[in-house]
Order: structure tokens, then C-alpha cells, then sequence
């Protein structure tokens, strides 16, 4: 799937062609084919013919905590030998972290072969699923409910014409900024002084022109920085484009709010699709998310349980009959962890990027993500489902039908119910409840087809809502925000 076409594009660049890349983690021995190449070996291989090859990999917090610094740091070295370079970057407000994940190829002299890729797969293990969920061989370890090789749903897009450019900006903009590296982290910045680390950015070369258009489609790059010190050369008092971004579109929505969402679980995000809902009496909002936080533990599990049930809740007083939320499952039975980061509004908008639904994503760690508006109008009934005019755009229309299908086991075109808001919420929440009773009744007889499960939040006790909600505010949901806009409560 993703890696198998980033593979072919990386394989295809020549000598003087660039490689760019940023992300959260990386793990050399990641493999991109079932045979190989590593992400390791392909990149190290374009740097030897001569692609200049230039990462930026988050610095990460240190591997006991269940994060990557070790594995970021291999992958750096191993490139680095090869002749590229990548920076281990620690330019984030403290607690945070660099989420977006972000690969760029140039072909100067042929822009029409430009290419970026963008969404929510990093380059690192248990990402390398498909459709049929069964995990990536090379996995992550992660809650118990998800087994030993845990099922991984995400997506990402690829991209060509002029919005490579703007991505391509995007990187050249982390990449010059001469704040330090090291931030926030003496332990580790002695580490890299120990091990010789590059801890200054050499030159990239000067930046091809943008690619000729490419399509129909309008994209506009969102992206999240927070407020910092020493302030981001190129936002001063950091960016908040994905959260505006999203704000304009939730107010616009009228029929359908479909999301994919590793986490929804912030109450300002939340308040937005309760007031969009309030504001329309036929809007719904469907949501896909993991049954289960990623982790296990007394301590860790509370604060990632809290957040969720608050923003459902939150929903649900608004108009609790139009709040559906589903998780996902194999035909073994096993969770499927849902890492994407989806949303079509009225089958017209859509954005699919890094950033999730909470507050962390909208100001406090990096994030990048991609809006489409596709200007190719789709004239299946109905038209218009928000009835404003804009009328269904094909782009949106069709990423929204190929999630339904994948998580309904329906085949290619086999969508018809599924294109009026109305009866694709009646297929989905059906689909789900029959597998729900299939499940409850002892799994007799023949598995009824999807993957959809209501999905269930449980009120935390107490006594662990006492700790777990404030824990969850300033360490797993924490404010990048100017304190102006704090409290002003914008964006």
C-alpha cells in the first residue's frame, strides 16, 4: 500500500533529485515490501546515487517512557553514513513532540514527477497493514487487547502539481530555522555531544519551482505550531491553521461530519461539533475510533480514558440521536487500532493529516494536513447534501465511500445506500449492531460482514477522575496557545 508506492517513487530518483522527510518516529529495519528494502536501506540507497536525502526526525523522549529516541537516532546514523543527513529536532514546547509526517520528492528539471506524501503513517513499525488487518509483521508494542501483532488502520495521501511546492516550503522551513536543536533536554543534548551527532543544518539546495497543476483539486496545507521560546523563525507567535481551518468547516456543516480519529478527546473540540449540531437539526456526526487507548496501566490508561468520555459526552447532550461512534475489528476479532486522522464534511471538504481531534494537535506539538476541495462536482443524488449550493465534490465524496465500504466489507461500487447521509447512517449503525449481537449471542453462525462495533465509553470512578482529569489536561492534552488567545478561548 503506502510504503510499497513510496518504494517505487524513491527507487525512481536519480542523482541531484532531493528526498525530504519529517516524522515522529522512525525505525531503520522497518520494511517497506514483505522482501525488503528497509526505510533504512531505500533511503540510504537514493544518497548513494546521489538524491540528497534530508530528514527530520522528532528527538523523542527517552525509550523506557514506550517512545523512539533510540530507534530515531539509529535511523539518522544509518542515513547519515550513506551520505544524507537527518537532524534530530527538539525545537517543541516541552512535553511536546514533532508529529508531522511528511516525505517530498523533487526531480528538478522534471517537476511533472514531483511527489509528497502526507498523512498519519509514520516510517516505523506496525504501519505496514492492509486492508484486511491482519498487522504488520513488525509491530509496536501496545495494549494487550490489540495481541502481538496489532491490526493498524490509517491513511495517507499522495500528491503532485503545486502543492508540492507549498510541502516542500514546509520543510525548508523547520530545516532553516536557526533556533537551536536541543531544547528542553540537557541529558540528551550531552548525549549527542557524546556520540557526535549533526547538530547544525548544512545547506539545502536552491528550491525547484513549483509543479505544473495537476488535477482538479484545490489543497490547502493547515499546519499546527505552538507558541514558543525562542519563538519559530517563520511563526513568531507559532500557527494555527488546523484548528481555523476545521472551525471554518464544522460551522458550515449541515448533513454529515464523518471522522477517523486516533483520539477525539478534547472538550473545545468537542464544543464545536455540540454547537454545530444545536445550530443544525439534521446534522450528524460519525466517528471511528480505537476501542482501546494504545497503552495499558494503572497509571497511563485513566488520563487517555477521561478525555474520550468527556468529548463523547459533550456530543451526546447535544443532540445525543445523532452522535454515532463506532471502533473497528478483524474477522478474527481482534481491535483494529485506528491511527488515521480523516474528516469529510457534506461530501465537499476534506482534510486527512497528522493532527487529531484534541487540543495537543490544534496548538501544542507540530502537525501538517492537507484540505481538499475538489472542483469536479459530483452529480449522484443528492447533489447538494448540505443544500448551501457548494454541492458533493468528487474527491470528498469518494474517500468518504471507500472507508465505508472498507469497514462495511462491501466491494468497489457497492455504494448506492451509502451515498444520502441519511441511509449511509442507517447502513453503518446496522452493520454494527448486527455484528455487536452476532458477538454477544456467542458468535453462532455465519459472521455478519463489516468491521463497525458500537463503540462503548465507561464513566471512570471517582476517585480516578479525581487525578486522571487534570493529568489529562496538562500532560496529554496541554495548551500551545499564546495566553491572548487562551483566554480570549480562539484559536
Amino acid at each position: 500500500m503506502y510504503f510499497d508506492r513510496l518504494l517505487a517513487e524513491v527507487e525512481a530518483l536519480e542523482h541531484g533529485d532531493h528526498l525530504f522527510f519529517t516524522d515522529w518516529r522512525g525505525d531503520p529495519d522497518e520494511r517497506m515490501r514483505d522482501n525488503g528494502p528497509t526505510i533504512a536501506e531505500a533511503f540510504a540507497a537514493a544518497a548513494k546515487r546521489g538524491v540528497v536525502v534530508k530528514g527530520l526526525l522528532w528527538r523523542s523522549h527517552v525509550d523506557k517512557l514506550a517512545y523512539s529516541e533510540e530507534e530515531n537516532r539509529t535511523l539518522s546514523d544509518d542515513i547519515e553514513a550513506a551520505g544524507g543527513e537527518v537532524l534530530l529536532d527538539q525545537r517543541v514546547r516541552r512535553g511536546g513532540s514533532h508529529h508531522q509526517k511528511l516525505v517530498v520528492l523533487r526531480h528538478p528539471g522534471r517537476p511533472e514527477l514531483d511527489v509528497a506524501f502526507a498523512g498519519g503513517i509514520d516510517l516505523c513499525h506496525s504501519r505496514r497493514d492492509d486492508p484486511d488487518h491482519h498487522g504488520d509483521r513488525q509491530a509496536v508494542r501496545m495494549a494487550k487487547a490489540y495481541g502481538p501483532n496489532p491490526p493498524w488502520h490509517d491513511v495517507q495521501l499522495m500528491l503532485r502539481g503545486p502543492v508540492v511546492g507549498a510541502l516542500d516550503t514546509s520543510f525548508r522551513e523547520r530545516w532553516n530555522d536557526p533556533a537551536p536543536l536541543d531544547q528542553h533536554g540537557p541529558i540528551s543534548t550531552i548525549t549527542d555531544m557524546l556520540r557526535h551527532e549533526d547538530m547544525r543544518a548544512d545547506r539545502l539546495p536552491p528550491q525547484p519551482p513549483d509543479p505544473p497543476e495537476h488535477g482538479p483539486h484545490t489543497v490547502q496545507v493547515l499546519r499546527t505550531y505552538p507558541a514558543m521560546r525562542p519563538a519559530y523563525g517563520f511563526a513568531k507567535l507559532g500557527e494555527r491553521s488546523v484548528a481555523r481551518g476545521y472551525t471554518k468547516a464544522i460551522k458550515r456543516a449541515r448533513r454529515l461530519v464523518y471522522l477517523e480519529d486516533q483520539y477525539l478527546w478534547s472538550k473545545e473540540v468537542a464544543q464545536l461539533f455540540a454547537d454545530a449540531m444545536r445550530g443544525n437539526p439534521e446534522l450528524h456526526l460519525v466517528a471511528v475510533v480505537p476501542r482501546h487507548p494504545d497503552v495499558d496501566g494503572a497509571f497511563a490508561l485513566p488520563p487517555n480514558q477521561v478525555g474520550r468520555e468527556q468529548a463523547i459526552e459533550l456530543c451526546k447532550k447535544a443532540a445525543a440521536d445523532r452522535v454515532h461512534v463506532f471502533d473497528l475489528e478483524n474477522h478474527a476479532g481482534t481491535p483494529i487500532y485506528v491511527h488515521a486522522k480523516v474528516c469529510v464534511i457534506d461530501d465537499v471538504w476534506c482534510s486527512v493529516g497528522s493532527d487529531n481531534f484534541n487540543r495537543r494537535s490544534w496548538t501544542h506539538d507540530s502537525e501538517l494536513s492537507c484540505a481538499t476541495l475538489d472542483e469536479t462536482r459530483d452529480e449522484r443524488e443528492p447533489v447538494d447534501p448540505a443544500g448551501l449550493g457548494d454541492g458533493a465534490r468528487r474527491f470528498a465524496r469518494e474517500l468518504r465511500l471507500a472507508l465505508m465500504r472498507e469497514h462495511l466489507d462491501r466491494a468497489d461500487g457497492d455504494d448506492e445506500d451509502l451515498l444520502d447521509p441519511a441511509s449511509a447512517i442507517e447502513a453503518v449503525t446496522n452493520a454494527a449492531d448486527r455484528l455487536k449481537e452476532w458477538n454477544e449471542g456467542g458468535r453462532q453462525g455465519p459472521r455478519p460482514p463489516g468491521r463497525l462495533i458500537p463503540h462503548e465509553t465507561n464513566r471512570l470512578p471517582w476517585y480516578q477522575r479525581l487525578w486522571a482529569t487534570p493529568a489529562y489536561r496538562l500532560i496529554y492534552d496541554p495548551d500551545g496557545r499564546p495566553w491572548r488567545e487562551r483566554r480570549a478561548a480562539s484559536w
